[in-house]
């Protein structure tokens, strides 16, 4: 009988030993979860539009490395004048070489903007005036910016020339 007594109470405390280590696992488990959640940056159009902005004045620096700044590290360039995509620093920086001899300035037409957690979306239609040419483009694009807790920075960009 008391052997019986011993394994009963063996048998209990190794099935709450195993009880409360699940217990365990699945609060870590939780608190897991609860620390991998993100938070949203709070943010506004006008600031998302401001992105713009901040990229077109970039230009006027004549300097492809500012340019550059404004694209996260992996981002990728899809640009207007060129069949190459652009997915490294150097890639972009090379294609902004060329496109900074004419004295690019854009400026908005139409915007539509989309914003989500901690990345949003501006898409429309937007001209290039080339200072040293006169030469005027018109064409679409669309920016992917995304918050990388400290700035907006672009992770994706395409523009092509309307056709007409």
């Amino acid at each position: 009988m008391k052997k019986i007594i011993t394994l009963s109470v063996s048998f209990l405390a190794a099935t709450l030993v195993g009880y409360v280590s699940h217990g365990v696992a699945e609060t870590n488990n939780t608190n897991n979860e609860e620390t991998r959640e993100e938070t949203c940056k709070a943010t506004s159009e006008e600031e998302i539009a401001s992105l713009f902005e901040r990229w077109n004045e970039s230009l006027e620096t004549g300097e492809p490395s500012k340019v550059a700044d404004n694209y996260a590290e992996e981002s990728t360039l899809l640009p207007t004048v060129s069949n190459q995509p652009r997915l490294t620093r150097e890639e972009k920086k090379d294609y902004f070489d060329d496109f900074l001899e004419e004295s690019p300035s854009g400026e908005i037409n139409f915007r539509n903007i989309k914003i989500h957690c901690n990345t949003a979306v501006d898409a429309g239609i937007y001209t290039f005036t080339f200072a040293d040419t006169g030469e005027i483009v018109t064409a679409r694009y669309s920016y992917t910016y995304q918050w990388d807790g400290s700035e907006w920075l672009i992770v994706s960009h395409h523009s092509s020339e309307l056709p007409e």
